[in-house]
């Protein structure tokens, strides 16, 4: 499976930042071990359902530690028997785009 998800620590910061919060949630995935990719929007991560679920709670309670209160916004692609799928699909994209654009030469 695929999770897509995003952390919104309140802040107590007086800029409103909560770079150091997420910081530290992307931290825990990356030390998961698992395939993963963070964008401005969202943290990927991709593996088994039990194993994936532990990485976000442990990337939720690290910010807890630091948040009186954590946002979790979570979106799940589950595939049984598809791996590697956090690179590949968006290769598939990168393929038809590249046969849409040499058909249209």
């Amino acid at each position: 499976m695929i999770v897509a998800f995003s952390l919104s620590p309140m802040s107590s910061d007086p800029t409103g930042s909560v770079t150091e919060a997420v910081a530290a949630a992307v931290r825990v995935v990356r030390e998961s071990g698992l395939p993963h990719e963070t964008n401005a929007m969202f943290t990927n991560i991709e593996g088994e359902w039990d194993e994936v679920m532990a990485v976000v709670k442990r990337a939720v309670d690290v910010v807890a530690e630091v948040s009186p209160r954590v946002g979790l916004v979570l979106k799940a692609d589950i595939r049984p028997g598809h791996d590697g799928q956090l690179t590949a699909k968006v290769a598939r994209i990168e393929q038809a785009l590249r046969e849409e654009a040499d058909r249209a030469q």
